[in-house]
């Protein structure tokens, strides 16, 4: 989800940004998710997820979607699919997930999309108990404002806010705290209802109500939308308190041993780590009284609207690069960008209008999530988010990786090794996004949740628009996935990450068959499952290792033949060079196969 508003020359980046930041107050609305061929009647739908990473009439179509507006209509839905044996999958009004979890078999002529677009009324708080209950459909922010005006705050939340309360508890979703109940979503959740299917004289579908004592709760909080249809979802709040925010841009030298200790110090800290640059950026974020003055907001800059024409220019510049291996050229940029980043606090504003000085103090509903690019005027259609898939701007990929505390910091040093060996230069494509954002979640009672401490790190890099068109130091980001998935056994976050992210997974949850058995018991006839979301959960990639020409570029298999790579363009199977046993397409225009 992060993509960023750059520039295109160094000396004039700063007056860029500075006129585009000044301007921009709305923006075009994100595309629906949904198109439908017959309009008025819902019918011959397909899918796209906010990227145009997917979304086509091959992959993911459903003869109908249906907008339930009640709970009561959501449960006849999914009974309605259940008489007629239809699959289902559901739908929000976003669609930021990278697998496609949401997708129908490919033969989806019984199937169906329900969707909780329009099935967002009800907040429903409770002041003595400090809990808040709302429909699957509520988008955060209506959440977090209505919570606020209460006089209550959520704890953890996101980054991005471009989410609904069932997608976000259902994937995984997180911010970053070791304290309390933890950074991750769905550990603030106390109760939820559960739409399954039910037997003929039960009405073909049933609503369940869980708490942490049903058995079924642990496996329902992260349910990838397989058990069935979330309803309602209760999440335990903590009276209204402020935040205070101060960055610290600073040599990275001690990463690999600060990192622990920044978490436990800090509620709401992260680190953003620059490997090109050499610079670590610590957050310093904390909970400060109610009455502590200050009105500030976190606009997010990779968050923020970005004009059409400067998102298409820069991704061309990019693109530019690519196509001539110009290293020197996305050094340029990521340095600026960082540069920019530090004078303007990632977008943190005092008094909700620009950065003047530290710290930045502000309401927690103001300070933990950021989308501003969400939110339009419907005749504006100069700007939107930098990555719409409608303007051909940022296209990337997003990798996401939870480590044990334990084994993270023998990560980062193997990222320097790496790093030093083939030149701090090589890694600029990843600081001209966001570099290397480390976050902190606490163990989790969910079956597919962390079982330790851990610290989650997300990276973004360039993705080709031609799925088989090689990457400028393709062979640098395949290494690092492999070591992160492969030689530590991290885990993959469950709405991001390419599919070698995935393989064995079921091996690194303790309680996966749990799980499977909860699935089993809730989902007898398959009707929640696909063949996309088999091969992302289960591994039913019997051919991920085997694939055909090129399947290495986009992720869908590691190389162990030259042909999984480009050797046409110079591309040929290699062994990694710090972690050997990975296998990854590295340029190397002289070499034979």
């Amino acid at each position: 989800m992060m993509s960023y508003l750059l520039w295109l020359c160094p000396r004039g980046y700063y007056l860029v940004l500075v006129w585009t930041l000044l301007t921009i107050s709305s923006a075009m609305p994100p595309p629906n998710p949904v198109k439908c061929n017959d309009d008025v009647n819902s019918s011959d739908c397909v899918l796209s997820n906010s990227y145009g990473i997917w979304g086509d009439r091959q992959t993911c179509r459903a003869p109908k979607v249906v907008y339930p507006t009640t709970e009561e209509q959501l449960r006849q839905e999914l009974a309605n699919a259940n008489k007629n044996n239809l699959k289902v999958k559901v739908v929000t009004r976003f669609s930021h997930t990278i697998p496609k979890l949401a997708c129908p078999d490919r033969n989806s002529k019984y199937s169906v999309f329900i969707s909780t677009e329009k099935y967002d009324s009800t907040v429903d708080i409770n002041m003595e108990k400090h809990t808040v209950t709302a429909d699957a459909g509520v988008g955060l922010r209506k959440l977090i404002d209505t919570i606020e005006k209460a006089g209550l705050s959520l704890v953890a939340a996101p980054y991005w806010e471009g989410v609904t309360v069932a997608g976000l508890i259902s994937t995984g979703a997180h911010g970053s705290s070791w304290w309390g109940r933890g950074g991750a979503v769905h550990d603030h959740v106390i109760g939820l209802s559960l739409i399954v299917a039910a037997r003929e004289f039960e009405g073909y579908a049933k609503i369940v109500r869980l708490t942490p004592q049903d058995p079924l709760f642990n496996a329902a909080t992260v349910s990838l939308g397989l058990l069935g249809i979330i309803s309602k979802v209760t999440f335990q709040l903590e009276p209204a308190f402020k935040r205070s925010v101060r960055l610290n841009f600073t040599n990275d030298s001690d990463i690999e041993e600060e990192f622990m200790e920044h978490a436990r110090k800090n509620e709401f800290g992260d680190i953003q780590w620059y490997p090109s640059r050499q610079t670590a950026v610590y957050r310093y974020d904390n909970r400060v009284p109610l009455n502590t003055s200050g009105d500030g907001v976190n606009d997010f800059l990779g968050f923020q609207s970005n004009p059409i024409l400067l998102s298409k220019s820069v991704r061309a510049t990019e693109k530019g690069f690519e196509n001539t291996r110009n290293v020197g050229g996305k050094c340029t940029m990521a340095s600026s960008f960082v540069a920019y980043k530090k004078l303007i606090a990632n977008g943190f504003k005092n008094n909700k209008l620009i950065f003047t000085a530290y710290p930045v103090v502000g309401h927690q509903a103001k300070m933990q999530t950021a989308g501003s690019c969400l939110y339009s005027s419907p005749i504006d259609i100069t700007s939107t988010c930098a990555w719409d898939p409608r303007i051909n701007g940022l296209f990337f990929y997003e990798s996401t990786a939870k480590f044990p505390a334990s084994k993270f910091g023998a990560f980062i040093r193997d990222l320097k090794k790496l790093r030093d060996l083939v030149k701090p230069e090589s890694m600029c494509g990843v600081d001209m996004y966001n570099g290397f954002l480390f976050r902190f979640i606490k163990a989790s009672a969910a079956y597919l949740g962390q079982d330790e401490d851990s610290v989650v790190v997300d990276f973004n890099y360039y993705r080709a628009s031609d799925a088989l068109t090689p990457r400028l130091n393709q062979d640098i980001w395949e290494e690092i996935e492999q070591i992160a998935f492969v030689k530590y056994g991290a885990k993959p976050h469950w709405a991001k990450n390419r599919n070698v992210a995935f393989l064995d997974v079921q091996k690194k949850y303790p309680k996966f068959n749990k799980f499977v058995a909860a699935k089993n018991e809730l989902d007898p006839k398959n009707m929640f499952s696909s063949e996309w979301s088999d091969e992302i959960l289960f591994g039913k990639q019997e051919g991920l290792l085997n694939q055909g020409d090129g399947c290495a570029l986009e992720g869908l298999c590691i190389c162990s033949e030259d042909r999984h790579c480009s050797p046409s363009k110079g591309y040929f199977c290699k062994p990694g060079l710090v972690y050997q046993q990975a296998r990854v397409c590295r340029f190397s225009p002289t070499s034979t196969s």
